[in-house]
This record gives structure tokens, sequence and C-alpha cells, in this order.
């Protein structure tokens, strides 16, 4: 036998007076006074028989049951915003929010977002630029790209783009006193290094990729560092030196011949791109249809790359 739930408004009240710590914090949420989220909670723990708040002299202390049931309740809340927005009726106008990786923000998604902002207008689009992973229980995104090996517990993961690692520069370093013909001839060269890299990344080491490449002879530490991938790519462009360059970062600017590729060498890297949205949620429509367009995107951009070896 299904057991009888408390009202849901009563169960809102409460997340969101345990998640602020405040009766006031939360009546300006929810736009409501604090004597009714106080009246609500009174009758929500009559209701439940249990306290959920210690009232002090200097504010509200949530219970060690109320503390157990918070996460859950905010992951229900989130996923039932979501069905009921599924529930309208299959339209297509209206929010989406995608948290992005920076780098990849900054170097593929805005120089191809005009193409789907022409495409659906009716679509209001934010793009949020953040490294963390967003929680999608308790924020109000939609969908994310993130860099990794694709494990994503609780979430629908799908692969967008792999990615090959290899020396790129200005063209202005192919000629000149020391021209790159050679993977030797880097030792008259400066490496650009990025230095955000973890140690799960040994391809983006300059160090390890000569080691592959079976290049020996030359300072692999030696050269500026950079703590941001889009930083990187900008000192290459600008002829500082080589840098390892990402296909799914320098694909644009190789394509235009900002960038060249002096070597055929390549390595594949250990990361790679994967969009990630909460369990069902891929059927919005909104989604959907940013999913069917960066799946397009992506395999212009596979295209593009594989173009541009030397």
């Amino acid at each position: 036998m299904q057991r009888r739930l408390p009202p849901l408004h009563a169960l809102r009240v409460f997340e969101a007076a345990a998640r602020h710590g405040s009766f006031a914090k939360a009546a300006d949420e929810l736009a409501v006074t604090p004597a009714a989220v106080s009246q609500q909670i009174r009758q929500l723990e009559a209701d439940l028989g249990v306290a959920l708040f210690r009232r002090l002299p200097r504010g509200l202390v949530v219970s060690e049951a109320a503390r157990r049931a918070l996460p859950e309740l905010e992951k229900a809340f989130a996923h039932l915003a979501r069905a009921v927005e599924d529930m309208r009726g299959g339209e297509r106008a209206g929010p989406l929010v995608i948290s992005v990786i920076p780098s990849f923000a900054a170097r593929w998604l805005m120089p191809r977002l005009g193409g789907f902002i022409e495409t659906y207008p009716e679509i209001e689009v934010t793009v949020r630029s953040e490294l963390r992973s967003v929680d999608f229980a308790r924020e109000d995104v939609d969908l994310g790209i993130r860099y990794g090996k694709g494990i994503y517990p609780g979430l629908d993961t799908r692969l967008l783009l792999t990615e090959e690692v290899f020396p790129v520069c200005a063209p202005s370093l192919l000629a000149g006193r020391h021209p790159l013909r050679r993977l030797d001839d880097l030792r008259h060269h400066t490496l650009l290094h990025d230095r955000a890299l973890t140690g799960e990344e040994p391809s983006l080491y300059w160090r390890h990729w000569l080691r592959d490449a079976g290049v020996s002879r030359i300072d692999a530490d030696r050269g500026p560092g950079f703590t941001d991938a889009t930083m990187l790519m900008e000192a290459a462009l600008r002829g500082l030196g080589v840098a390892l360059g990402r296909s799914g970062l320098c694909a644009d600017d190789l394509a235009a011949g900002r960038l060249v590729r002096p070597f055929t060498e390549s390595r594949p890297a250990d990361y790679a791109y994967y969009v990630v949205t909460p369990e069902g949620h891929a059927a919005n429509p909104r989604v959907a249809a940013f999913l069917a367009w960066l799946e397009v995107e992506a395999a212009k951009s596979r295209l593009v790359t594989a173009g541009t070896n030397a």
C-alpha cells in the first residue's frame, strides 16, 4: 500500500528553508511571508511527526532527519521541474542552459553557435563557461559538455569528439633560420606548455609526446607555460613557439591557415569530449535539437582536422 505523501507545497517550502537555513530567505524565494513559511513548516512537522528544525537564538539548525532527506528532495524537485517542462506539449521554444569548459566554449562552440541560434531563434540559449562539473539535480542546467574519460554515473552520456595531439605553430615558423621539417628541428624552437594539466593526460606533455614519437636529445621542459588552453593556442597563433595542439581546439585555425601542422606525427589524446544530460532529458525538444546540431558540427570538425595533415 502506497504511503500518503505530505502536501507538495509544504515539501517545497521545507526544501527552500533548509537550503537557505532561513525562513526569511525561503520566503523571499517563494514570494510569501516568513510567517507563512513558519506555518507550513509547523504543519509539515506535525504531519511527519518529526522536528525538521531547531530554533535557536542565532538562527535555524536543520535536524539530522531533515538533513538526510534534503538531497533527495532537491533531486526530486529538479526531476519534477523537467518532467513538467517535457509535458508542456513538446514545445521547442524556451530556455536552454548549457555548461561548457572554457577552452572548448571559446575555441569550438562559440564560432559555431551562431548557426544554431539562426536555425532555432525560438530557443533562448545560455552558455555557462565553467571548469567545474555542475550538479544537474540542484542546478538549472539542461546539458553539459565535459572533457574526460566518459565516466559520469547517473547521467546520459554520449561521445562528441575524440582528439588527436600534434605540434602546431604559426606559418611564419615553417621557414626562416631553422625551418621545421623533422621533429628533431624542434630543438631550435621554443616549446609552449599547458601548465594546467593533470597526470592523467600524458599525451599533452611535450616530454611524453616526444618520447612516444621516438625523439630524444631535446629539452622537453623548457619554454613558457600557460594555465589555460585558450592562452596556449593564442601564444602559438602569435608565433611565440610551437605548441601541442588538440584537434578539437585548433581545427578552425588549421582550416583557416592561421596555424599549421609542420609534421605528420600525431597521437590520440587521453581524454575526449562528452555530452551529458540528466537521465531521460535528452528527449526534451530543445535538448534534442541541440544534440542533433552538435553531432553534425562535430562530424564537420572531424573532417576539417583530417584534411589538415602536413
